[in-house]
């Protein structure tokens, strides 16, 4: 699976509170919980986001309490993935379960807003195209890359069930 995406960059310890704010919980629609992602980080994160535009964070990203909200907020906000030097595991596996794809590289401090780049999850590739360098990260094992392309992992039971 690739994607190519605009690059939004953050910072080390991006909690769930940042991703989005515990003001906002009293709702689990993916719609609105969108209009409010990142909003305390980037005020107006929400109306510049693009569809399959990609989150860039540093380390320990999804900090925090446990809430599936965060990535929920993330992926209803049109990102394709995110990109961080490590993410807290909590948040790891909520992202997957709620298949938003998520890929760990030790460079993407590297990385900057508006860059463009391409991601390959078979390989754990991240290039960046304006310069055509690479970036290594894990490969997204294959069971994970099937929650992903499942929309998470409700809808693969779901599936498998049938």
């Amino acid at each position: 699976m690739k994607i190519t995406g605009n690059v939004w960059k953050f910072g080390n310890d991006v909690d769930t509170d940042l991703i989005i704010p515990a003001r906002y919980l009293n709702t689990s629609d993916p719609a609105e919980l969108a209009k409010h992602c990142m909003e305390d980080a980037d005020p107006g994160f929400a109306g510049k986001v693009g569809k399959g535009d990609i989150i860039v964070g540093g380390k320990n990203f999804g900090c925090g309490s446990s809430r599936e909200h965060a990535p929920i907020a993330i992926k209803a906000a049109g990102v394709s993935c995110v990109i961080a030097g490590s993410f807290a595991r909590i948040f790891y596996r909520n992202a997957f379960n709620m298949g938003l794809p998520i890929l760990e590289c030790d460079k993407a401090d590297e990385l900057k807003t508006g860059d463009q780049v391409s991601v390959d999850f078979d390989r754990g590739e991240i290039v960046l195209l304006s310069s055509k360098k690479s970036y290594s990260s894990k490969a997204i094992p294959p069971f994970m890359q099937e929650l992903v392309q499942s929309g998470g992992l409700m809808k693969y039971i779901a599936k498998r069930i049938q």
